[in-house]
């Protein structure tokens, strides 16, 4: 008995001894191998000249080139070098492809997603691009690609992690679609005037459209504006309680944009400060990534010189400031969405009536692989021709409630 109680005993400490190296070693091998790299020289292919990266006290990259190209490409590397599993994760969100790799879990968000059709917008909007956009699209992508060809193996310790439980990803070349994708569902989230749109249509269903302007005052015509816009109202039969869902952003949190000025007159230094608070919400990692870009020389070519904060997988700054100025954004809720109601051939789900004709539906199937499945899950969207920026459309018999779905 005393034999084998000794020879647990051993065997214990044999355990935690291998534990503790294991740990160990991925303190200090795997661990640190997934940080970025902060100094010496990479050779990135595509690059016209040199790009030279300094990282201050905080960390935050300050690139200095001589051409725009040079300077997005470079922030395409360093970006993807410290968020590229943001990135990633980001552009599965906007394209629906969640599932992919954390199976049924996130399976109703890519339904939703796919058909509303943020990649889909997305690939239309590419389209329509001028040359010199695209070209700093495509310049920030060879850079984050230029990331992918040189790590070998997991893109960062989140892949580290995540492939421990069984999950691997093997992430895909980035493209300028991803980008834009990302700027939609940017778009979406700042587009709340849907909830708005679908609280005034349940007031008016309820309560007649007279409670509207009684409970949802409009905006008093004395008080200043920036833009004038003529107040509308929306007038349903009927809007399913489901639409005030998790999926619709129905629990609005009140989160609002605020920014305010203070003129030299008022300062200790004599300049003016500006203060921006956009309210986009606390996650780790922000949706925020502070960088500087500098021209060197700055020239009609290579005009940028600005440090301030780009949204994580786009190029540029978005808030931030040059050597004459500073800007900022606040979202004022504008009224982007338009909801329709479309009423179904009873004898043909595809078609919807438009002025007394039944008029075909444009079918879209779209295909969700999901981990575990050996067979895709199928989401046919169906779109009719109220399709168009943000718009929304209500499909079905309005007696049917259950059959409400959304496009945009």
């Amino acid at each position: 008995m005393l034999r084998f109680v000794s020879r647990v005993l051993i065997g214990v400490v044999i355990i935690v001894a291998v534990v503790g190296i294991a740990l160990a070693a991925a303190r200090f091998i795997v661990v640190p191998r997934n940080f970025p790299k902060v100094d010496g020289s990479i050779q990135l292919p595509g690059l016209d000249g040199t790009v030279e990266v300094y990282r201050d006290s905080l960390g935050i990259p300050h690139l200095y080139g001589s051409s725009e190209h040079d300077l997005l490409m470079a922030q395409g590397f360093v970006e993807a070098q410290d968020r590229f599993w943001q990135m990633e994760f980001q552009r599965r969100i906007g394209s629906g492809r969640l599932s992919e790799v954390l199976g049924e879990a996130t399976l109703e968000t890519d339904r939703f997603i796919r058909t509303v059709g943020w990649a889909r917008t997305a690939a239309q909007e590419s389209e329509l691009l001028n040359e010199q956009d695209r070209q700093l699209l495509e310049a920030y992508a060879s850079g984050v690609n230029a990331y992918l060809e040189r790590r070998r193996g997991p893109k960062g310790l989140e892949f580290t992690v995540l492939g421990l439980t069984g999950v691997k990803i093997e992430p895909e070349p980035w493209t300028p679609l991803n980008s834009l994708t990302w700027a939609k569902v940017m778009a979406w989230d700042l587009g709340g005037s849907r909830t708005v749109e679908l609280t005034r249509a349940q007031i008016a269903d309820k309560l007649g459209e007279g409670a509207i302007p009684v409970l949802m005052p409009p905006y008093d015509p004395s008080y200043p504006t920036i833009v004038t816009a003529a107040a509308s109202s929306a007038s349903l039969d009927s809007v399913p309680a489901a639409a005030f869902g998790k999926l619709l952003g129905g629990e609005a949190s009140g989160l609002g944009s605020n920014s305010w000025v203070v003129a030299g007159d008022h300062t200790a230094t004599g300049a003016p400060l500006l203060a921006n608070d956009p309210h986009l919400g606390i996650q780790m990692p922000s949706v925020w990534y502070e960088i500087g870009l500098h021209c060197q020389p700055i020239g009609p070519d290579c005009a940028i010189d600005v440090v301030g904060a780009s949204l994580v997988g786009t190029p540029g700054v978005v808030i931030g400031h040059n050597q004459r100025i500073a800007w900022g954004f606040t979202n004022l809720g504008p009224d982007v969405v338009d909801f329709f109601i479309e009423q179904q051939n009873p004898d043909n789900p595809n078609q919807y009536d438009y002025q007394g004709e039944w008029q075909e539906m444009q079918l879209v199937r779209e295909e969700i692989q999901v981990a575990g499945r050996d067979e895709p899950e199928v989401v046919n969207v169906r779109i009719t021709r109220h399709l168009g920026g943000n718009r929304w459309r209500c499909r079905g018999p309005r007696s049917s409630p259950e059959r409400f779905s959304n496009r945009s």
